[in-house]
């Protein structure tokens, strides 16, 4: 085989061909680690709720400006997940504007705006409130997990009635499908020119950029590339049985908290970050309702914005009012007293030491790795129509 047939195989196997849903999960798991290494958790909708408080901001419904879009670690940590995924998806060949039929479209409007009520209740999304909260070693994310799993029971229930009832009509058109590859490699460039501009400034803080900016975009590439979605993790065992990206999810959230629990074992990470208070009824009742909300929305908080970045219009919807509803009930329960009302911080090694605590996660996730894998070959926790 000649030198250029080796690097068209190798090229192929890593821009082209999709992943397996366990190599993405473990990658995911190792990035999860490293932004927690360069300085903070990996977060969606910190980002998110950025760029809607500007939006309200300028047209005057809040007094204080929000922290700039560019220099804030969660944004600038969910445009490097959109430039990650939107250059695979252009080196791919799978970019391109899909507009989906009109009920789609009020579904996401819809579901966009309960999904930011859970995210607020639970503090975060499934990636802050669940994956990343257990992983940090908070004991809200497994109360979020209880209100995600019966959320999108009750969410797939919904998508059931509608098969039977409702008829979503046409699809709209697909446009801008054949963006030439090489944009994707001018895109990469672009990144690493970004970095080294955050990480050449003399402005406290702004150097850390660098890294949110490059990991987040390893974050989205490989969301892309291994079509890796936690909606489809806790949705697909109750309605095809298929449990592929459940096991992927359970495996990575395993490798995720033993690497950070030992950086904050070691002390080289604070304790508190990413225990927020929720655990109670905030995660559980929050976790309910985007459970509920993601399922209709067919997309979570990840992989909305992936999806976003692959020209899917419907979750472009999904994420504009998912954004503008967690700002606006962010703002006004955080002025009510409702957000100090939600629960309880339980950092689980205060409790349980981090032995145990870190045996808790192990044992918890192979439970639901194994009973989602007898189910893939039973069937029974599959709901019929």
């Amino acid at each position: 085989m000649k030198l250029t047939e080796k690097f068209a195989e190798v090229h192929n196997a890593f821009f082209k061909k999709t992943w397996s849903p366990m190599t993405g999960g473990i990658l995911l798991a190792f990035l999860a680690i490293l932004m927690v290494i360069w300085q903070r958790p990996w977060g969606i909708v910190g980002g998110l709720r950025n760029w809607a408080d500007w939006f309200f901001y300028l047209i005057g419904l809040y007094g204080e400006a929000p922290k700039h879009a560019l220099y804030y670690s969660s944004s600038v940590m969910d445009l490097g997940l959109l430039a990650g995924a939107w250059i695979s998806a252009v080196i791919a060949k799978e970019f391109a504007f899909r507009m989906p039929p009109m009920l789609e479209i009020w579904k996401g409007a819809i579901a966009g705006i309960f999904m930011g009520l859970g995210a607020t209740l639970a503090f975060g999304c499934n990636v802050g409130g669940f994956y990343c909260a257990i992983q940090n070693l908070s004991a809200s994310g497994f109360t979020m997990m209880i209100g995600l799993i019966l959320g999108v029971i009750v969410g797939l229930k919904y998508i059931y009635w509608e098969m039977e009832h409702l008829m979503p009509g046409p699809a709209g058109p697909t446009f801008l499908d054949k963006l030439p590859p090489f944009l994707g490699y001018v895109a990469v460039i672009g990144l690493i020119v970004a970095a080294y501009l955050y990480a050449g400034s003399s402005v406290e803080g702004v150097p850390l950029m660098a890294g949110y900016l490059l990991i987040g975009a390893g974050i989205g590439f490989v969301f892309h590339r291994s079509r890796l979605c936690m909606v489809n993790g806790f949705r697909e065992p109750f309605m095809t049985g298929e449990a592929a990206m459940g096991k992927a999810v359970a495996v990575s959230i395993i490798l995720g908290t033993i690497g950070i629990g030992l950086l904050k074992f070691g002390g080289l990470r604070e304790t508190e970050l990413y225990v927020e208070a929720a655990f109670g009824w905030g995660s559980l009742v929050g976790g309910f309702i985007f459970g509920t909300a993601m399922v209709v929305a067919g997309g979570c908080g990840s992989g909305s914005l992936w999806r976003v970045a692959e020209g899917q219009i419907k979750l472009w919807v999904v994420i504009l009012t998912f954004a503008l509803s967690n700002s606006i009930f962010r703002h006004y329960f955080g002025e009510w007293g409702i957000m100090e009302k939600l629960g309880y911080a339980v950092y689980m090694p205060d409790h349980m030491g981090y032995g145990g605590t870190i045996i808790l996660v192990m044992i918890s996730m192979a439970l639901w790795y194994l009973v989602i894998d007898w189910n893939e070959e039973t069937s029974k926790f599959v709901m019929e129509m």
